[in-house]
């Protein structure tokens, strides 16, 4: 059983919710059309893992192609980490959109994972445009 990693397609849409749906995203979750125009907006690239059919993790990333790129998400099935895929699909989504840095927000638990990689890291923040950013908004 091989992992593959390809761009996202519409036949993934369905798998890339559900994950979203495991980890409490709700951005993602709620209306699909709109989950699909931000996985295939310009300027983004979004790389999907399937194993046997089945969508088991994505990265979505956001690039000027030539000096920033942000990783907007990542997710992997919970039954599928610490087996290599996250960090082939942050390598993989950043080799197709291009650039010389990534940034990104963590979540917690998660700093072991992005301190594998070659690193620098700064405080950051999420800011909305709303006055309350309602709970859970990711």
């Amino acid at each position: 059983m091989t992992v593959e990693y390809v761009p996202v397609g519409r036949e993934h849409l369905e798998g890339l919710i559900r994950l979203c749906q495991v980890e409490g995203y709700p951005s993602y979750t709620q209306d699909s059309e709109r989950t699909w125009r931000a996985l295939t907006a310009p300027g983004v690239s979004t790389l999907v893992a399937v194993l046997d059919g089945r969508v088991v993790g994505f990265a979505q990333m956001q690039s000027d192609g030539l000096i920033q790129a942000h990783l907007t998400m990542i997710v992997v099935d919970r039954d599928q980490r610490r087996r290599g895929i996250g960090g082939r699909l942050v390598r993989q989504v950043f080799a197709r959109c291009g650039g010389q840095r990534v940034d990104l927000l963590s979540t917690e638990g998660a700093d072991a994972f992005y301190r594998s990689f070659a690193h620098q890291r700064f405080p950051g923040y999420r800011i909305y445009p709303h006055p309350e950013p309602e709970q859970g908004d990711r």
